[in-house]
């Protein structure tokens, strides 16, 4: 029986075998298309053509100001015989991104419309020296070096087209008080109030930094934040760590701002029991500290935080290595929206602000808190019982500020300890890894305000 049995199994897998290569030729393929077009050929609103990305599946319209987005008809072209899953030829609210499917055939492919409504304002300077313009309040705000007249400025103003603006571009202007400009179009006015100001006089910011000297600094990012710092302040002044290591007197220094975006692990000498005990008795004696990017896990060398209780989620890229996001990169303040750290900055929804705009190269030099799932915090609750400080900001999805800490300050009675430590803050941004330049970051606007804001604040808290 068992030969019998194993005869049977050879001769059934034997005609298995004939009967699938048999057929093989004489499979019906037929009407299974694989070369169908699903690429969209255009897409356009209120007669504005978008920026369509076919790579990542995004268009982006920005159509003129004054445009009512929430019911407008979409014109998209298809190739032939393609069919969407949306039907753009009813009137539609696009004050959401709104995504569709295009179908051909067998082949299928995803987008996502983002629409926005252009500035009536597209750029505010004076002395070549670019504003912080917030839409949703109206205002427009602007730091220029100390020392500066006030008192006869003339700003050029770009606008959108069919804009006008009173007074007008080029007027000579007293900014001594804050000024009130009028745009208007053919069926709208709105007010925005211009301030500009100097930063506070007499008073000395240090860039603490690991170079012997200024002129030595050779990481971009740390240079164009050193720069700017120089550029609004008479009183900047740069601070070595070998300095301080050296028994440099730091006690009249009013802040001391440390930017380090070199690498992830803080530099030895930072750690030097020289250095962090002389930064300790600065603090202690009413000295600020300004810590931003990777020098936010400096809060547990100087014991701002119980011990390991640092940033818990270091990381990002290193040239040639980085990249470029579809997205823009930005906070939420929800809860601390009269925080003097956020005031004019250019938001939306009230209490969220970009600081990085999509399409400009990032290299992503985060170190924050990552809650709840790490370090045993639970929430922003827990997070502020053990670490003592008071978490300010988190990325724009999380308005209960339980995910991430990204701004952060500490300090008894008077805060004099500020950390900003998120990826979006990027002074500089490097060239791609194939050597091609970045495009300017629409909002670095946003990150100079929110330094300016977190100085003064240091400072007069």
């Amino acid at each position: 029986m068992k030969t019998i049995y194993k005869t049977s199994l050879v001769a059934g897998i034997l005609l298995l075998f004939v009967t699938l290569f048999s057929c093989e030729d004489s499979f019906d393929n037929t009407g299974f298309n694989t070369n169908a077009a699903v690429s969209i050929t255009s897409f356009s609103i209120a007669g504005t053509e978008g920026d369509i990305n076919h790579g990542t599946g995004v268009v982006n319209v920005i159509v003129p100001y004054g445009t009512d987005i929430t019911s407008q008809v979409a014109t998209i072209g298809l190739p032939d015989g393609a069919d969407i899953n949306v039907d753009f030829s009813q009137a539609m609210n696009f004050t959401q991104p709104i995504s569709f499917r295009v179908v051909n055939g067998n082949l299928y492919k995803d987008y996502t419309v983002n629409v926005s409504v252009a500035s009536p304002i597209i750029s505010f300077k004076i002395n070549d020296i670019a504003a912080s313009i917030n839409n949703t309040s109206h205002t427009i705000l602007l730091t220029l070096p100390s020392g500066t007249d006030l008192t006869a400025l003339q700003p050029l103003i770009e606008l959108s087209e069919g804009v006008s603006i009173s007074p007008a571009s080029g007027s000579t202007i007293d900014f001594t008080n804050p000024v009130i400009f009028t745009v208007n179009t053919a069926t709208s006015s709105v007010d925005y109030t211009a301030t500009v100001s100097v930063p506070v006089e007499g008073l000395t910011v240090a860039f603490l930094g690991t170079a012997a000297t200024r002129e030595e600094i050779s990481n971009m990012d740390e240079k164009t934040a050193c720069d700017w710092l120089f550029d609004n302040y008479q009183g900047a002044q740069y601070l070595s760590f070998a300095q301080i290591n050296s028994g440099a007197d730091i006690s009249g220094i009013d802040v001391i701002w440390w930017h380090y975006d070199s690498a992830q692990n803080l530099p030895s000498i930072a750690l030097n029991p020289a250095v962090t005990t002389a930064l300790q008795t600065y603090k202690a004696n009413g000295g600020n500290l300004l810590l931003t990017t990777f020098a936010s896990q400096y809060v547990d060398a100087l014991g701002i935080v119980p011990p390991g209780k640092g940033p818990n989620n270091v990381f990002g890229d290193f040239p040639p290595n980085g990249g470029v996001d579809t997205n823009s990169w930005g906070i939420t303040f929800a809860g601390h929206e009269g925080h003097p750290i956020f005031q004019n900055l250019e938001t939306f929804e009230g209490n969220k602000a970009n600081l990085l705009q999509n399409g400009t190269f990032r290299l992503n030099h985060t170190a924050w808190w990552f809650l709840p799932e790490w370090g045993g915090y639970g929430d922003g609750a827990g997070w502020r019982n053990q670490t003592g400080g008071i978490n300010l900001a988190s990325e724009p999805w999380d308005t209960g500020l339980n995910g991430r800490v990204v701004i952060a300050e500490w300090g008894d009675t008077d805060k004099n300890v500020v950390v900003i430590s998120l990826g979006a803050y990027d002074w500089y941004n490097e060239p791609d890894a194939n050597g091609n330049p970045s495009q300017a970051n629409g909002y670095i606007n946003n990150i100079q305000t929110l330094t300016l804001n977190s100085i003064n604040y240091l400072i007069n808290n």
